[in-house]
């Protein structure tokens, strides 16, 4: 990751800088149940990780709903209005209303679930150790 934009060439969006945030909930979400459990002596788990994502993920569904209802809030009178100039006006506030939502879905919904795909395709299923686990509990060893 280059901390320096201008030197990389490339172009940073409100909507990468919001998925950045959400990832960094995330991942200090991640961070804090993979420290309890090393207290406790367990495994990481797909369980573990999906009690981590949604803990990330609430904490910040209150200050993305936060702006983005002060954002529609400041658009809907624009977008009601009669006058002079509001037809230009209400053609600018519509799709930034709909980027609005789309960018709530996208932070509070795909982020996440994109995440969990990638951080837990390699994670155990809770209760599932391993072949050998899975021997001593009478079941046949996956291949």
């Amino acid at each position: 990751m280059c901390f320096a934009p201008n030197l990389c060439d490339y172009r940073r969006s409100v909507a990468a800088e919001t998925g950045v945030v959400m990832l960094i909930y995330l991942d200090q979400a991640l961070k804090e149940i993979a420290a309890e459990l090393a207290a406790q002596g367990r495994a990481f788990t797909r369980a573990d990780l999906h009690e981590a994502i949604m803990l990330g993920a609430v904490e910040r569904g209150r200050p993305k709903m936060m702006t983005v209802t002060a954002i529609i809030a400041g658009l809907l009178p624009i977008l009601c209005s009669h006058g002079a100039g509001s037809e230009v006006m209400q053609r600018i506030a519509a799709p930034m209303i709909g980027g609005m939502a789309s960018s709530t879905v996208l932070t509070l919904v795909v982020i996440p679930a994109i995440d969990a795909l990638v951080k837990g395709f390699r994670l155990p299923r809770a209760g599932v150790t391993s072949n050998a686990g899975r021997a001593a509990r009478g079941r046949p060893a996956r291949n």
